[in-house]
């Protein structure tokens, strides 16, 4: 009897895993397009990392919603980028020697995209714990865009 009981409650139990996989919302990453990087510098002290990373944009392309564990320091090189926060407003548009700062957190959930006809180059510093990666991705909050 004892048996009967607990193949009866793992059947449940897989039942119950497998509604709640079914029913549950699937927030999916919104994957990076057009966009190139790569590490210019990077050392540790402490337990931070500081990274110095080349970011280029394709025209059309965008960074994918995410956020960092870490502040992130830009300058923009080349091109124009429009930054959006996960109201799906812009809170900027920054050209050519524009300089931006994203703070840490998944509170502050952003996308970066080239709406423009030339790439966009970004020189980025990052101030990250140590080991953790550069970016977290996040699925889109609800905008129309990606």
């Amino acid at each position: 009897m004892r048996s009967v009981h607990r193949v009866t409650l793992i059947g449940a139990s897989l039942t119950a895993v497998a509604i709640v996989t079914v029913l549950s919302p699937i927030a999916e990453a919104t994957p990076a397009s057009g966009v190139t990087g790569s590490i210019i510098s990077q050392v540790t002290v402490d337990d931070t990392d500081y990274i110095l990373r080349e970011i280029t944009i394709a025209p059309g392309g965008s960074t994918g919603w995410h956020y960092h564990e870490g502040t992130l320091y830009a300058q923009v090189q080349r091109g124009t980028l429009t930054h959006h926060t996960s109201d799906c407003a812009i809170d900027g548009v920054y050209s050519t020697g524009s300089t931006l700062v994203e703070p840490s957190g998944a509170d502050h959930v952003h996308l970066g995209r080239n709406l423009g006809s030339t790439p966009v180059v970004l020189d980025v510093l990052y101030f990250n714990p140590a080991g953790s990666p550069l970016t977290e991705d996040a699925p889109n909050p609800g905008c129309p865009f990606q």
